[in-house]
């Protein structure tokens, strides 16, 4: 594919308000979604395809740092988007660990196998950045696109 991750998560993240504009019957609401995806040295790990898949990816993730880019994107009255950059470092992890985290049901379906609302709480020796951004939607830069467009906030 070739495509950067940053430029990747912004795409997604834009393709998904830009198909659920497309399915709604008015077309005077804001639209708001967004797209996370966990990075390490430049690769995207997407979901976890099974517990091998998540055993390989937690792996992947055990003892050292990685990237999670989370973006948000609004249609109203216009299109914005925004990007919010995380660095995590986990503490190292065992195999054994790493299966009865999988048995919990946490990590299916989660970007990097992992869930920081969760369980793998206990994994994060070190947040740099966004917890919001980690958990798949950045409040913060939310914040600033419903801000911009002139909707309220609080």
């Amino acid at each position: 594919m070739g495509e950067p991750a940053e430029a990747f998560v912004m795409r997604m993240a834009l393709e998904k308000v830009r198909a659920a504009m497309r399915g709604l019957s008015r077309a005077d609401l804001p639209v708001l979604a967004a797209d996370t995806d966990v990075v390490v040295y430049g690769r995207i790990l997407g979901k976890p395809l099974d517990e091998e898949d998540a055993v390989r990816m937690l792996g992947c993730l055990s003892g050292r740092s990685h990237q999670v880019l989370s973006a948000v994107a609004l249609i109203w009255r216009g299109e914005r988007a925004r990007m919010s950059e995380s660095l995590v470092c986990f503490r190292p992890l065992d195999e054994a660990e790493i299966r009865a985290y999988w048995r919990t049901g946490e990590p299916a379906g989660k970007a990097g196998g992992y869930g920081i609302q969760g369980l793998a709480a206990t994994f994060v020796e070190r947040l740099e950045g966004s917890y919001s951004g980690v958990m798949g939607l950045p409040l913060f830069e939310t914040a600033e696109l419903l801000r911009e467009a002139g909707l309220p906030v609080l």
